[in-house]
């Protein structure tokens, strides 16, 4: 079974940066993605990316300042976050699934640990 040992998260300021890490283990994934939930919201899909030919999906919220890409061996997960905002925190949790149709869900199998981003004014 793929597991997850994701890294990073913090506090920045508004308009900053920050970049997020995931570490996979084991085979099996089909597609990779990055959630978020901010207190007292519902959780939300970030962004995904297939583990095949790399293609991507990403929120409308964050289209133009968030990027998800995988390294070139498919080891690890990566979020740039660039022009942050107060309304971009939350927890973020990497996430993994094993069948192509629930990619496009947010239904997963497999679930990290999570990493809380804060954005300050």
């Amino acid at each position: 079974q793929v597991q997850l040992v994701e890294s990073g998260g913090g506090s920045v300021e508004a308009g900053g940066s920050l970049r997020l890490s995931c570490a996979a283990s084991g085979a099996g994934a089909v597609c990779m993605g990055w959630f978020r939930q901010a207190p007292g919201k519902q959780r939300e899909k970030v962004a995904h990316i297939f583990i095949d030919n790399g293609g991507t999906f990403s929120a409308n919220s964050v289209l133009g300042r968030f990027t998800i890409s995988l390294d070139n061996a498919g080891n690890a997960l990566y979020l740039q976050m660039n022009r942050l905002t107060p309304e971009d925190t939350g927890m973020y949790t990497c996430a993994a699934d094993l069948t192509r149709g629930r990619c496009y869900t947010n239904d997963w199998d497999i679930w990290g640990q999570g990493a809380q981003v804060t954005v300050s004014s």
